[in-house]
């Protein structure tokens, strides 16, 4: 079951000129104004629910940057930009890229050199340590504190023994 509304069928269209009546300016036979978009149908211009971030090879900056170098007639670069959907920002980052050598960037952190890790993982190994020994020193001291609570007195070790 399709939702789309088909031509005709729509109340919006009861007053639509008929096929052909647009022409006039040397328009081929059925090429009358475009299509709105309908209920139940995405037009062309229709904004998406999520936007997505372009992104651009370095061929392509490349490419662009020189067409519009070959640009000299007043209004060309406009004209190419409008083609090509770009902004005149991108036309100005991209030159000054090309100007530093254009280079794909690679995104996200730079990785750490093994080194850094290293001294992160030294520390953190030091940290969970020192920790166990507070733990180990606190638990003695209350061992101590109950002893001599309790009166008992703990065996000396005997110089022939081994823990």
């Amino acid at each position: 079951m399709s939702t789309e509304i088909r031509e005709g069928n729509s109340p919006q269209d009861a007053g639509a000129p008929a096929e052909g009546a647009g022409r006039g300016r040397g328009e081929a036979p059925g090429a009358g104004a475009p299509a709105s978009p309908r209920r139940g149908m995405i037009g062309e211009t229709e904004v998406s629910a999520k936007p997505r971030r372009r992104r651009f090879s370095p061929e392509y900056k490349l490419r662009i940057v020189e067409a519009a170098e070959r640009c000299h007639g007043k209004g060309e670069i406009g004209a190419l930009l409008r083609r090509e959907g770009l902004y005149s920002s991108h036309l100005v980052a991209w030159r000054r890229e090309a100007l530093a050598g254009l280079q794909e960037r690679k995104r996200g952190r730079k990785p750490e050199p093994a080194e850094r890790r290293r001294i992160v993982q030294l520390e953190r190994e030091n940290a969970r340590l020192k920790r166990r020994l507070e733990q180990a020193e606190a638990i003695i001291e209350v061992q101590k504190k109950v002893s001599a609570l309790l009166g008992l007195t703990a065996p000396s070790p005997s110089p022939g023994e081994n823990d």
